[in-house]
């Protein structure tokens, strides 16, 4: 058989096991959207089946003998197919590590996990999580040390963003700490103020959801590619032709669902962004959690809380709600948006204190899964570590160590990377201004599509061409770094608090 016979075999091989992904996707769409609390066991043994028949085609053996024998002929293949291949031989070189019942048992107690937590969560009761909890990291860890990893989060690091390393995002984190607490402190220190100007307001919820599809659909989310719903946490999830995103929504503070279905809208435009022929092949997929959150991270602050932006989509929220904001002025509806405050909650977290949040569930992190701290203890160090770095009072569970979903979902390892995307959506913004020097006006004037061009020309094209940090380097000609991010913290709140 010629290598493009066996290489034309991989490729139908990569779209098999991308549709079981895909399948597996829309199931666990389903779990967190529309599934009644009683399907949860049953949809436990869908999700486990489906990925383990994902699993033994992706760990075929005659396909994994066909993928390593290309590997060996690299030089024989073009610079296309030289790509797939290293991202095959890459997922390989740890699916084939995992024994397929490990990978069933982590599908079917992940979808068990997240009906716990939705319940735990809504009752504020730590307890009823925290033996699924421990089995979660039990399960992670053994993962981490099929796939060859001597310590556990650098294995699930990297399965999140590759090639990331616990001492590489220590020291990614110890450096923006240093630059970060100052500038913080400065705020802090200077005249206060809050958005009880519109907070407690009454802003009917389907009105809420109204205005924020529209202001989606203008920024480039494709509705005949997505769907937008409603969870109890916010996510993106599902492929190209169909990208789902959901929010949640307070009738008495518009923001967290608007900059919620923003962030989310910011990944989905990604995967709509992707290119249509390389789809169920690593050029067909996203680079990193960490790229994706450059995307989302962009659109929902740097694009969605920017005054430019409030310029052209203000007149458009003050019809949509005049009763509350009839008598707010533009200014003080852009301050805010973007009031600098220690925050319980994570996802409403500003700018500027919401890489503390990440610092502290990388400290969590690294210390469950080393030993160092037990599940039990958990919340404790969770309410230490809130007093410590943003000096809150931690109320209860639910607005604490229950808030987010990810360790439900099994994903240790997941946080630094909103950090990584933050720093890397700065670092865009400063290149696309330069080579757009009219940008601001262009938003204010609700002309979006040059922008998301812009990305799609110099990100989402590239699929897994490139790593994230080679990707980021080659879109803005300089080395990943956080002095962009802090740059744009000082031009932009610089002015709006006097420091």
């Amino acid at each position: 058989m010629s290598i493009a016979e066996t290489y034309q075999q991989v490729i139908a091989w990569s779209k098999d096991v991308s549709l079981a992904g895909a399948i597996f996707e829309m199931l666990d769409w389903d779990l967190q959207v529309n599934l009644p609390k009683k399907g949860f066991a049953r949809r436990s043994d869908q999700l486990a089946w489906i990925q383990g028949q994902r699993h033994r085609r992706l760990t075929d053996k005659e396909m994994v003998a066909k993928v390593y024998e290309l590997a060996d002929r690299m030089n024989e293949l073009d610079a296309d197919a030289q790509v797939n291949v290293r991202e095959w031989k890459r997922a390989l070189d740890r699916a084939t590590k995992a024994p397929v019942e490990l990978v069933e048992e982590i599908a079917r107690h992940n979808s068990l996990t997240q009906g716990v937590w939705i319940e735990a969560r809504k009752n504020s009761d730590f307890a009823k999580f925290a033996p699924y909890l421990e089995k979660t990291v039990d399960l992670q860890k053994q993962l981490a040390s099929a796939w060859g990893f001597a310590r556990p989060y650098d294995g699930l690091l990297d399965a999140n963003e590759p090639f990331a390393t616990e001492a590489s995002i220590r020291a990614l984190l110890d450096d923006l700490k240093a630059r970060l607490v100052p500038f913080l402190h400065r705020i802090f220190g200077a005249k206060q103020y809050d958005a009880s100007p519109i907070v407690g307001r009454n802003f009917p919820v389907d009105k809420q959801r109204e205005f924020g599809l529209a202001v989606i659909g203008k920024l480039g989310f494709d509705f005949d590619g997505g769907r937008q719903d409603v969870s109890a946490h916010p996510f993106c999830t599902g492929t190209k032709g169909d990208v789902r995103i959901t929010s949640r929504f307070f009738a008495d503070d518009p923001r967290p669902s608007l900059f919620g279905m923003i962030h989310e809208a910011g990944h989905a435009m990604y995967e709509q962004g992707l290119p249509d022929d390389r789809l169920g092949t690593p050029l067909g997929e996203s680079v990193s959690l960490g790229v994706h959150e450059s995307q989302s991270r962009f659109w929902e602050n740097i694009v969605g809380r920017s005054i430019p932006m409030w310029r052209y989509f203000y007149p458009e929220i003050k019809k949509a709600f005049p009763a509350a904001l009839g008598d707010v002025p533009l200014e003080t509806f852009h301050r805010c948006v973007n009031v600098v405050a220690p925050s319980l909650i994570r996802v409403e977290a500003d700018e500027a204190t919401y890489n503390l949040h990440i610092i502290l569930r990388f400290e969590i992190e690294r210390a469950l899964l080393a030993g160092e701290l037990r599940v039990a203890d958990l919340p404790a160090a969770w309410n230490a570590k809130m007093k410590e770095y943003l000096d809150i009072a931690v109320p209860n569970d639910a607005e604490g160590v229950l808030q987010d979903v990810h360790w439900s979902l099994g994903s240790l390892g997941y946080f630094p990377t909103y950090t990584i995307g933050t720093l890397y959506g700065a670092q865009l913004w400063d290149k696309i201004r330069a080579d757009m020097p009219g940008l601001e006006a262009l938003i204010a004037r609700g002309e979006f599509a040059p922008l998301l061009e812009w990305l799609r020309q110099h990100i989402h094209r590239y699929g897994k061409r490139y790593g994230g940090d080679e990707l980021i380097e080659r879109a803005t000609g300089k080395k990943p770094t956080a002095e962009p991010f802090m740059n744009y913290l000082r031009e932009k709140f610089g002015p709006l608090y006097g420091v």
